[in-house]
């Protein structure tokens, strides 16, 4: 990791922002954007452990947490959608049993068990397979925005993770890592959740825009 840049990145961005994520300004721009508080509050009581116990009903609500999202790209919504409702019962039990395990058991194979499914619908997308990760978990679990992890890869040298569209444990695991260790290294003000910190990543390379 090019440390260098990551530190001019803050410097600058704490200029532009003083106060990073407390920054008046740019809390009106996120606001307006994005609706991450609200959605976590609802996927942490929709997707609670005893939730499970009702497969149907989790899988109604995962569907609201991508509709709802302001993450998830509008094409990808419908498509969601249709294809968790158009499901057979037994493949319904299975995904719900990988969300299961992604949330509250073995994250690994519950990754796996999801993407697995997805796959068959083509919809093994690196926003979907971990949107509700994060929004169960924004200060732990990473959103996966394909250009913008793309851009903090290149910008800052991460000469050791090499990116695909393909979603796999492996590189997750490895991304989330990174972000962690990207975090401690700088002030606090720009990482109030995980999106927020890669969202200052992204300002700071190629797109140069809040939100």
């Amino acid at each position: 990791m090019n440390l260098k840049k990551l530190r001019e990145a803050e410097s600058l961005f704490l200029h532009r922002y003083p106060g990073g994520f407390q920054n008046e300004e740019l809390l009106e721009v996120v606001s307006k954007k994005h609706n991450v508080g609200k959605l976590t509050e609802f996927t942490r009581e929709a997707l609670a452990k005893k939730r499970f116990a009702t497969r149907a009903a989790v899988l109604d609500d995962i569907v609201r947490i991508v509709s709802r999202s302001s993450m998830i790209s509008m094409f990808e919504k419908p498509k969601f959608r249709d294809y968790v409702n158009g499901m057979n019962r037994e493949d319904r039990e299975f995904l719900a049993d990988g969300y299961r395990k992604l949330l509250h058991g073995n994250q690994q194979k519950g990754f796996e068990q999801v993407a697995d499914v997805l796959r068959e619908g083509k919809l093994a997308k690196w926003s979907l397979m971990t949107i509700c990760l994060y929004q169960w978990a924004p200060e732990q679990e990473v959103f996966v925005k394909p250009t913008t992890t793309k851009n903090v890869i290149r910008q800052f040298e991460i000469e050791d993770l090499i990116y695909k569209p393909q979603p796999t444990w492996q590189f997750y695991s490895a991304y989330r890592d990174l972000i962690k260790e990207m975090k401690a290294l700088l002030d606090p003000s720009l990482s109030p959740s995980n999106a927020a910190f890669t969202g200052f990543l992204m300002m700071t390379t190629s797109v140069g825009q809040p939100g």
